[in-house]
This record gives C-alpha cells, sequence and structure tokens, in this order.
C-alpha cells in the first residue's frame, strides 16, 4: 500500500507525538507498505521516515526544490522527487498514494490534507483519508467538518469518508481490513 502521511517539520512539545510518529513509521515498514511523505529530515517528518526506512519500508520523499537547496531532505531515501513548488509536490504526493493520514503538523499538513478531502469529495480521487487524532490533536478538524453537515455545507455521505483515527489499530482496520494482515 503507498501511504502519504503530512505531517510537521517541528516536533510539538509533547513526546507523545515522536512516539506515534515512530510506530507509524515501524508499522509502515514491518508491513511492507511504502511511505509517500515531504521528504524532509526534519522534526516528525524525519522521525517518521527513519523509523519506516529502519524497518524495511521504501520511502518516497516528494520535495520542492528550495527545499532541496535548504539541504532540509533526509539522506538515504529510497527515492527523492524533487518537485519546482508546493503546488507540484501536493499534487505529485497525491498521484503516488492511496491512503492518505494527516498526522499532527502546522498550517502546511492542514492545507495537504484539506487538498486531499476537497479532492476526494468532487470524485477527482480515489482512496482512504483522514486524520491520525494522536492526543485529540484534530478534534477541532472534527467538530469544524460535523459544523459543515449540520449548517448544510457538506453532506453526511461525504462527511462519513473523511475519517479520524484516534489509533494505529484503527487506521490498519480502516484500510485493510486488520491490524495482522496489513498487506493488500
Amino acid at each position: 500500500m503507498n501511504i502519504a502521511v503530512y505531517l510537521g517539520a517541528n516536533e510539538g512539545n509533547l513526546p507523545v507525538y515522536r512516539a506515534r510518529a515512530a510506530e507509524l513509521g515501524r508499522w509502515i515498514g514491518e508491513n511492507g507498505h511504502r511511505l509517500i511523505y515531504g521528504g524532509s529530515k526534519c522534526g516528525l517528518m524525519g522521525v517518521l521516515a527513519r523509523q519506516a526506512l529502519d524497518h524495511g519500508a521504501e520511502v518516497i520523499g516528494v520535495e520542492p526544490v528550495f527545499f532541496v537547496e535548504q539541504e532540509i531532505q533526509l539522506e538515504g531515501l529510497t527515492q527523492l522527487i524533487v518537485t519546482s513548488d508546493m503546488k507540484e509536490r501536493k499534487a505529485r504526493m497525491m498521484e503516488l498514494a492511496e491512503v492518505f493520514i494527516a498526522f499532527p503538523g502546522g498550517t502546511g499538513t492542514a492545507e495537504e490534507i484539506a487538498e486531499v478531502i476537497s479532492a476526494g469529495s468532487l470524485g477527482r480521487l480515489q482512496g482512504i483519508y483522514g486524520y491520525y487524532n494522536v492526543n485529540g490533536y484534530y478534534e477541532f478538524a472534527r467538530n469544524g467538518y460535523d459544523q459543515m453537515v449540520s449548517q448544510g455545507f457538506l453532506s453526511p455521505e461525504k462527511r462519513k469518508k473523511i475519517k479520524f483515527w484516534n489509533t494505529l489499530d484503527e487506521i490498519a482496520t480502516d484500510c485493510t481490513g486488520g491490524y495482522v494482515d496489513c498487506i493488500l
């Protein structure tokens, strides 16, 4: 399975974010999946990718040229795809993946998953997408989507497609039908 993960280039201020990013990376590697991510060595991005690599995953980084010029890409990636800008980066990641996970992060993470969800809602993207709600981080987003439904701006059917996972087991179950047999 090709899994795109959008997440912070910072680690946040709670140890749980680093621990869950490491756990997600290990799970991706141990289950034979491929990680698609932003290519950085920094913050949670680096934690996730290093763990995935260390546990046997192919890891594809997709990074715009201005980040490569700053030399923030992780060394040892299976593949580094350099794009001209962020718009191309987002499009390329959406082309490569079939599962899209927003892990805790900042404004870039929010923008990236919003574009995925919008494309899915418009029928322009097939796949599973949602938020890894570590430590309740994405409750604000869950409430926002529920508000969209209650106010008549989002259909209940489209809302159901936006997942909120509190555990890795929930991600595995939604994506493949089970934690242990998680290879498609």
